[in-house]
């Protein structure tokens, strides 16, 4: 069986990406990314191949896309954060000429240093050069608008580094054609969150050591160089790769139909986690979001999975689901009365859980008319308990929404167990395996 390990063991290389695997995937990644090697299980369990075309409808980083791509396999993804459709939509872009992108990004580097070394500023930061300064009072260091600064978390990236990143987004712009800007842009985006920002990742996102100052062309010199490498090796055997922005929910509005052979994805799990806070400092620095009405759009148009992205006129939660959600839904409102919880986000709990299972019903739902007869589909969820610490066994209730829509349950592989982060209580990662049996 696919994805089998022992409940009572964490294994976490079973999650890690391989040496291997990181040619274009290691472009940039969330911090939960599923790993590429189980994309390869599940394309291989299924049997695909050249004359199939694969769906990842929460598609993320791109890694489906990618590794199908890879493997020969045709490809199309939905993705509705509009920071992650760039990534996604610039990896599975295999087009650029090593040479000329690695030529671009060194010119650009090379004015950027210039227009530094104008102001009075290293971008090296070692002490052999000493404490990089603004030079000669020639002027104010680069910031953020108001709106845009309070996006972030606050001290997600010091002044100094800010105003060489925002210098070097602006030459990237001005310099770069649409042959190369994207991956420019997004080796930019991957130094941000590693080398140049406060950021870390464990797994949550938080502000970690306060760097006044961090190299900012050398580390996005070395991530354009990766790139370059990488695509001199690679190759898609033809197979294209299309990256939709789109909601998951309403996949039936963008997909042709009767096309998709299978389905390999890992939706958000139901938790209180803000899934666009792992993304907020590049999505700003780009020019992704600018202000809380961006912020507000972009949350309005992903699966409610958290309390931080429901809104008064939601209505997923309105959809006949099986008594299993309501049964975790009165469960969690029971809980939060007992122990007294009356916070506006906990008060949520329970409407969140409806919310959730109700948005991967219309997903499904909206599903049925883009799939092959026998379509094949696995998802990548887990169990969680972060609503007051009562359970939801994420893949077994989702196979039941899946079973109420004629939707066929194969199994439920499990991928590994991890530790809650509360209670190191035992959670398991699963991956629930559909078939859709046509009409």
């Amino acid at each position: 069986m696919i994805g089998k390990a022992q409940d009572d063991v964490l294994q976490p290389e079973t999650n890690r990406i391989r040496e291997s695997d990181l040619p274009v995937h290691g472009w940039y990644r969330f911090v939960l990314s599923f790993p590429p090697h189980l994309v390869r299980d599940y394309v291989n369990d299924f049997g695909l191949g050249k004359r199939d075309l694969v769906l990842d409808p929460f598609c993320g980083t791109g890694t489906t896309l990618v590794e199908s791509k890879k493997l020969g396999i045709k490809s199309v993804g939905l993705e509705s954060n509009s920071l992650a459709h760039f990534v996604a939509a610039t990896k599975v872009d295999w087009s650029p000429d090593p040479a000329a992108l690695v030529d671009k990004a060194e010119g650009i580097a090379q004015a950027v240093a210039r227009s530094l070394a104008a102001e009075g500023i290293s971008d090296d930061p070692s002490p052999l050069f000493g404490r990089p300064v603004l030079g000669g009072g020639r002027g104010a260091l680069l910031g953020l608008s108001e709106e845009a600064e309070q996006l972030l978390l606050k001290n997600s990236i010091s002044p100094l580094p800010l105003h060489k990143s925002l210098r070097l987004v602006s030459m990237i712009d001005q310099k770069a054609d649409l042959t190369v800007k994207p991956h420019l842009r997004l080796a930019l985006a991957k130094a941000l969150i590693e080398d140049i920002g406060n950021l870390h990742f464990g797994p949550e996102v938080g502000v970690g050591r306060i760097k006044e100052d961090a190299p900012v062309l050398g580390p996005w010199l070395a991530n354009v160089r990766r790139m370059a490498t990488d695509l001199r090796a690679i190759s898609d055997g033809g197979a294209s790769s299309k990256v939709v922005f789109h909601d998951s929910r309403d996949p039936h509005l963008v997909l042709p139909k009767a096309r998709i052979s299978a389905v390999i994805t890992s939706p958000p799990y139901p938790n209180e986690k803000d899934y666009t806070r792992t993304t907020r400092l590049e999505s700003v620095l780009l020019g992704f979001l600018a202000c809380k009405s961006d912020l507000r759009s972009l949350k309005n148009g992903l699966l409610r999975s958290n309390t931080r992205n429901v809104f008064v006129k939601d209505d997923d939660d309105t959809l006949p689901l099986p008594p299993e959600v309501e049964e975790i839904a009165s469960a969690v409102e029971r809980r939060r009365i007992e122990l007294g919880k009356t916070s506006g986000f906990e008060r949520l709990y329970h409407r969140v859980v409806r919310l959730y299972f109700g948005g991967m019903a219309k997903h499904l739902a909206g599903l049925r008319t883009c799939l092959r007869p026998g379509a094949l589909l696995a998802y990548v969820v887990g169990d969680q308990a972060s609503f007051l610490q009562v359970m939801i066994p994420t893949g077994q209730v989702l196979a039941r929404v899946a079973e109420t829509l004629g939707y066929r349950l194969i199994r439920i592989d499990l991928f590994r167990t991890r530790a809650a982060t509360a209670t190191r209580q035992r959670l398991r990662e699963e991956v629930v395996v559909l078939e859709w049996p046509g009409n």
